[in-house]
């Protein structure tokens, strides 16, 4: 029986249809049909355009009848639909005034901001046909996948380690060993690999649909393209290019097998997400939705109707307009419910806290909504906080007890002390504490501590060059950032003096120790920990080539700083006093300070002084932390161009000191520990770094 209000009320040709559902926004399936619904406040008319498949010409165009506007919502059902090869966009009428924000033109067909699925780019670099001038299209998806029972592993947030990655990167190289490159299948293929290096937690650079034809150019190094994909299209469809069956139309399905298995082996799953700008750029980018749409209401405008950039990228959303607000809580909504992500990074954040006119809040309304909203309530909340407007909130982003952030200040402050800023030591047992001058009422999950991420350099061009070169990017390496904190070790880029190279892997294995062994949650670039180069470019942004694809023949190359990280990594998980969610710092059941510092000498250090020698320790009650025995970790740090000997702190009788790790050459597994000839010191030689465990032996 069809149900009273899905019954045909008009017919054009052989479509039939009638006045549809407000809610949910977006092409959604129906018995026998499909409900459109979609917004504007400002248009005075509105028309659904069908096309085929691949078609140019619409077979259908049906304007919404007057009864269809509920408030300024267009809503229609459509009866008889091929869902599998319907694709639809709509035309707006409206008042063509660009000084004052109008921007109505019916004559282009506009993409649906709620598509689930967007046509046209399915196929990963293949040119697409100018000469059409509605290429994105959006396409109808079931929503009917099998997910045998997954639900988000809601890992303790103090345990994550992240791994930072892009889909195309991590495995488009004829050496990654998998038969899907390039693809979230090919990601999938590398589960055991990840399980091995024992991250449970990617963080995918963006793969909301974006065009890599988008500002394409060709240059004498090659084609250039919208690499990253930072220039998002649609925020609920994902990018197809990005799948080995989008010429199935499988996408959302490939990449929900992806998050499934990867669910099934423990590692979560963190999206990147861009909203604070669209692909439409400023007064001179394309028509794609929002523009043609309601171009007032979605974006930031002068009073003469020219777009705000505080995104640097041509225009900045209108985050905190209610209706922009509604969009982005529909779509963090919907990637948890449909797709079982299980957190966000959100690009340029402090894009979020802007007013209509651009002024930073307070309070703002759109970071407190995601902050207590119901379904995100179990979902990783992570802010890049700051913007290309000069607003910067590292340690004072609006977090509503719920948002972390990029700790910008600890990738700075690291990065300057290993190359020898004595001056940074003050500031960096801070960041090692989990930045409790920072988040103090937070608490250290609300640092994100890396070194490395994708924008900028890799950690082996980290220190192997003084100087970006970006030169292929065909800017006259004007582009990226020049003020890296980088240190190439005495030559500029590769080099076959064995010191050199030597002292460069002591400086990646220093910065590594570190970051593994500071309270807060670390964050690793994907190739890191085989030392993968960009040959100095810190800006790939552009480059779908070998600078940007991970090259895995380093991992065997660079076994040894694979087993470093991979036995750093297993050191963190071990010991849950070095992932401790608060600040304890004061004596616990140990009889020990739970986490102290120390010069050359035990118990003896000025923490206000310069320095280019320290150490820590954690003293882990068994007690609090539910381990079998006390166990006390030693962090040695030796950035001086000469060797120093340690004073160790004498521990409880019955306990030994056993070298775990140092950055000459020695790491070991849990229980292999490497007995000390003297007990009572360690000497580290020039920058360098070593981890030493005691506890009692059986």
């Amino acid at each position: 029986m069809k149900l009273i209000d899905n019954f045909p009320t008009h017919k054009t040709g052989n479509i039939e249809y009638c006045m549809g559902r407000v809610f949910p926004f977006g092409a959604f399936i129906i018995e026998d049909g499909v409900n459109f619904s979609i917004f504007s406040k400002e248009a005075t008319g509105c028309t659904l355009v069908l096309y085929h498949h691949g078609q140019e010409e619409p077979f259908a165009e049906i304007p919404f009848h007057d009864e269809f506007r509920i408030g300024n919502v267009y809503t229609m059902m459509v009866f008889g639909l091929q869902i599998e090869t319907t694709e639809y966009g709509y035309r707006f009428d409206g008042e063509y005034a660009p000084e004052r924000g109008l921007c109505f033109d019916r004559n282009r067909v506009l993409l649906d901001p709620y598509a689930k699925s967007v046509s046209g780019q399915s196929v990963w670099g293949r040119e697409p046909d100018y000469s059409r001038q509605f290429r994105h299209r959006g396409q109808i998806i079931r929503e009917d996948y099998d997910w045998e029972g997954d639900k988000q592993p809601e890992i303790a947030q103090n345990e994550l380690i992240i791994y930072e990655m892009h889909i195309r990167s991590f495995t488009e190289n004829s050496n990654s060993g998998v038969r899907y490159n390039g693809t979230y299948t090919g990601v999938k293929e590398k589960i055991p690999y990840l399980k091995k290096l024992g991250v449970n937690c990617i963080e995918l650079m963006p793969i909301f649909e974006f065009d890599e034809f988008e500002n394409s150019r060709e240059t004498d190094s090659g084609r250039l393209l919208n690499y990253w994909g930072y220039s998002t299209v649609d925020f609920f469809a994902p990018k197809a290019g990005y799948a080995a069956t989008a010429s199935f139309g499988m996408e959302a399905d490939e990449l929900k097998s992806m998050i499934r298995t990867l669910h099934k082996n423990g590692i979560e799953v963190i999206l990147d997400v861009v909203f604070n700008h669209t692909a439409e750029g400023n007064e001179k980018g394309p028509y794609i939705s929002y523009r043609g749409i309601d171009n007032r209401t979605y974006y930031l405008l002068t009073p003469d109707g020219h777009y705000l950039n505080f995104s640097g990228c041509g225009n900045t959303m209108n985050c905190n307009n209610p209706v922009v607000r509604n969009v982005v809580l529909d779509c963090l909504r919907y990637w948890v419910s449909a797709y079982h992500v299980d957190g966000f990074r959100f690009d340029l954040a402090s894009i979020l806290s802007r007013d209509e006119d651009g002024t930073p809040m307070i309070n703002p309304p759109l970071l407190d909504s995601i902050a207590h909203d119901a379904v995100l309530g179990k979902s990783i909340l992570i802010a890049e906080a700051w913007d290309a407007g000069g607003l910067y909130q590292v340690g004072s982003f609006p977090a509503f007890g719920r948002w972390s952030e990029w700790n910008g200040k600890y990738r700075d402050c690291l990065r300057r002390f290993i190359k020898g800023g004595a001056e940074c030591a003050p500031e960096l047992y801070r960041r090692i504490r989990g930045s409790d001058d920072m988040y103090g009422d937070r608490g250290p999950v609300a640092s994100i501590n890396f070194v490395t991420c994708h924008d900028g350099f890799t950690l082996y061009d980290l220190v192997s060059y003084n100087e970006k070169h970006n030169e292929a990017n065909g800017e006259d390496n004007r582009d990226g950032c020049s003020d890296n904190c980088s240190w190439n070790c005495g030559t500029e880029g590769e080099t076959d003096d064995p010191e050199i190279n030597a002292l460069r892997f002591r400086q990646m294995k220093n910065m590594l120790t570190i970051l593994l062994t500071s309270r807060g949650i670390p964050m690793l670039l994907s190739g890191d920990e085989f030392a993968n180069t960009q040959w100095g470019n810190n800006n790939a942004y552009c480059q779908d080539n070998e600078i940007s694809w991970l090259d895995w023949t380093y991992l065997k190359k660079n076994k040894d700083l694979f087993d470093y990280a991979r036995r750093l990594i297993s050191l963190r998980k071990t010991h849950p006093v070095l992932t401790a969610a608060s600040y304890d710092s004061g004596y616990n059941g140990t009889g020990y300070p739970e986490l102290s510092f120390h010069g050359t000498n035990s118990w003896d250090i000025d923490e206000t002084s310069p320095g280019l020698c320290f150490a820590y320790m954690y003293a882990e009650d068994h007690e609090k932390y539910g381990t079998k025995r006390d166990c006390f970790i030693y962090v040695a740090v030796n950035t001086h161009w000469e060797e120093h000997r340690f004073e160790l702190p004498v521990i409880p009788e019955g306990c030994e000191w056993r070298l775990a790790f140092e950055a000459y050459g020695v790491s070991t597994d849990a229980g292999k520990e490497i007995m000390l000839d003297d007990t009572s010191g360690i000497t580290l030689g020039a920058r360098s770094t070593a981890v030493l465990i005691g506890e009692q032996r059986s």
